[in-house]
């Protein structure tokens, strides 16, 4: 019998963030059923109005990472606006007292501030460096190597990702660690402060990837190698109709699917023998890439997309088509109704907008439909009522020194 709450329903996070990964992680959880409070200062904070926005200015990026979350702002210069933060972080209940920050926690909101409150808090505190420092994304990633590989084999330009990759990473890490740290609390009582720095993100994957160890022992390439796929064989090719494709043969079956289907198997016997290779060890299929590449290349640009599809599908090749996020939308099976993470909702203060469920299903579990992102401050009053006990008199108070605000 499916569980007929979300799985994270009862748990609590207090949330004071901006950028990526900190609401990625917050949104992570409220996917899941948790309940996720954000806080920002009146009026917005440093990421309410960050790209892409509509022609009104509203931004679609604070809506995206804040969806099925509850909004209050507060004036957080003044004491009694911290005050009031700090009693919702500490608020009593088996599954709150959780505080998720990249921000600067200082007086009442410092980790020894909150834990005279409540003994068994968790906070988890987002950093740029281990020892505390400032960095971002942008910054990180030009020093951790993949910016001098990537780009065209030509260039000698280092090429920053567009994707806030660490950023992504951390934001799902954010996650991970509040629910490890919350498990430690219900088998022993104790809280827990967390600290995880963006640069170690990138460390501790550039060291699983290899990348570290292969310039420890002196075996680094320092070029950037196109869209090649590093190790085995892939690759991009245009077909006849302008088509930019993209082909792999990564495994053994990849690899097979790819000749069967672009019936080039005695045209790749032949150049093995001339390469003294063997095709079948996905580094020979690396090494000689180009090779390899020269023999697709004259099948792909000789047809249209229409044409190789059937193949590519009767085979099972590993295969995709490069496409904008409006080719995404218009064209893949993936971003319509037929995906149940997918649907059209209204975005208040936006409209009709794509909005996108967790995409970790459970088969056992009430799965979250997707839900839209808050009005800016829309559970100010409610949630210092419900969980703080304010009186309809003490808010009227507050509203009038300035300290929330009444939309």
């Amino acid at each position: 019998m499916a569980l007929e709450i979300p799985i994270l329903s009862g748990l609590r996070i207090v949330e004071g963030s901006a950028f990526v990964a900190a609401p990625l992680g917050g949104l992570t959880l409220a996917q899941l059923g948790a309940e996720v409070i954000r806080f920002d200062p009146i009026a917005g904070g440093i990421d309410f109005k960050r790209w892409p926005l509509t022609k009104a200015q509203a931004s679609l990026f604070w809506a995206g990472l804040n969806r099925g979350k509850k909004s209050i702002q507060v004036d957080l210069k003044s004491q009694k606006g911290r005050e009031l933060i700090s009693n919702l972080i500490t608020a009593p209940g088996e599954g709150s007292g959780i505080f998720l920050t990249n921000l600067a926690a200082k007086d009442q909101l410092s980790y020894e501030e909150l834990r005279k409150k409540r003994s068994d808090v968790i906070m988890i505190s987002l950093t740029g460096n281990y020892d505390g420092s400032s960095e971002v994304d942008y910054t990180v990633h030009p020093s951790f190597g993949y910016p001098v590989i990537t780009g065209p084999r030509t260039s000698n330009t280092p090429i920053n990702s567009v994707l806030p990759t660490w950023d992504l990473i951390l934001g799902n890490l954010v996650a991970i660690a509040i629910l490890a740290a919350e498990r430690k609390r219900r088998l022993t009582g104790e809280g827990e402060l967390i600290s995880i720095a963006l640069s170690d993100v990138a460390l501790s994957i550039v060291g699983a990837l290899g990348r570290l160890s292969q310039a420890y022992i002196g075996e680094e390439v320092v070029a950037p190698d196109g869209n090649y796929l590093y190790g085995s064989f892939g690759k991009n090719f245009l077909t006849a109709d302008n088509k930019q494709i993209m082909l792999v043969g990564l495994t053994t079956r990849q690899w097979n699917s790819l000749k069967l289907a672009l019936n080039i198997e005695d045209t790749l016997i032949e150049l093995q023998k001339s390469l003294s290779a063997d095709f079948e060890d996905e580094g020979q299929r690396y090494v000689h890439r180009e090779s390899i590449a020269l023999v697709i290349e004259k099948t792909v640009i000789a047809k249209n997309l229409e044409d190789l599809v059937p193949a590519f599908i009767a085979h099972k090749v590993s295969w995709s088509r490069y496409q904008s996020f409006g080719e995404l939308l218009n064209n893949d099976i993936r971003a319509s109704n037929e995906n149940p993470i997918f649907s059209l909702r209204n975005q208040p203060g936006i409209g009709t907008t794509p909005t996108i469920a967790s995409p970790i299903r459970f088969r056992f579990s009430h799965n979250l439909e997707p839900e839209p992102a808050p009005l800016f401050g829309e559970h100010t009053e409610k949630i210092l009522k419900e969980i703080l006990k304010i009186s309809p008199e003490e808010i009227n108070i507050l509203v009038n020194e300035k300290i929330i605000k009444r939309d």
